[in-house]
This record gives structure tokens, C-alpha cells and sequence, in this order.
């Protein structure tokens, strides 16, 4: 059965790759018949997620034909506090909802 793994273990950097695993396989097994435990030591730590289609999956999850197997990187973060701050450094009135108002047009409509 054929399925892809993705992980970006840096920012702006993705490692894709298309492989042929046997029937009745694991999240667990791909892994290891990849070789990504050993190129990438980090993905057996606790602290990364494993998925399929943006899904969480445990490592003992079977396998279906055409699953993207996904491995996540915590957060470094919080996406409410970044929108929060660029949108402190836009200013108000540059960004947003409110930023084109039309001509005539009442404030914050």
C-alpha cells in the first residue's frame, strides 16, 4: 500500500516522502521502515505529535491505502498572542475590518 510522510523539522523547510509499506502496517512501522527515526531523532520524543490528514493518531494506528502520515512540532507560539501583537504593530486603523471604510460611510460599518 502506498503513503506519504510529511514533516518540516524547521520552519519553512518540509521533508515529503512516497513510500510502499506492507498491508495491516502501523503509524509506528512506517516510521521505522523509513529511516526517519534514525535521520531525525527528535520525532521519537514525547513532545511530537504523529497524524493522519491533520488528524492526531496514536503510533499503533493502522494504515490505509493513500494516508498522509503527518509529524507535528509543538507550537513556539501561541497563535491568539502573535495575531495579537501584529495587529498592535499595524495600528487600528491600518488593518483589519475598519481598515477601508467607504466614502460617507459611518465608522465600523
Amino acid at each position: 500500500m502506498r503513503i506519504s510522510l510529511v514533516y518540516a523539522p524547521v520552519p519553512r523547510s518540509v521533508q515529503e516522502l512516497v513510500m510502499e509499506v506492507p498491508d495491516a502496517c502501523t503509524l509506528q512501522q512506517a516510521l521505522q521502515l523509513s529511516g526517519w527515526l534514525q535521520r531525525f531523532p527528535e520525532i521519537g520524543s514525547e513532545r511530537l505529535q504523529l497524524g493522519i490528514w491533520n488528524h492526531r493518531a496514536a503510533a499503533e494506528t493502522m494504515l490505509r491505502e493513500g494516508d498522509r502520515v503527518e509529524i507535528y512540532r509543538p507550537l513556539r507560539v501561541d497563535p491568539k498572542v502573535a495575531r495579537r501583537e501584529r495587529f498592535v504593530g499595524q495600528g487600528a486603523r491600518s488593518a483589519g475590518l475598519f481598515s477601508r471604510r467607504r466614502p460617507g460611510g459611518k465608522a465600523g460599518y
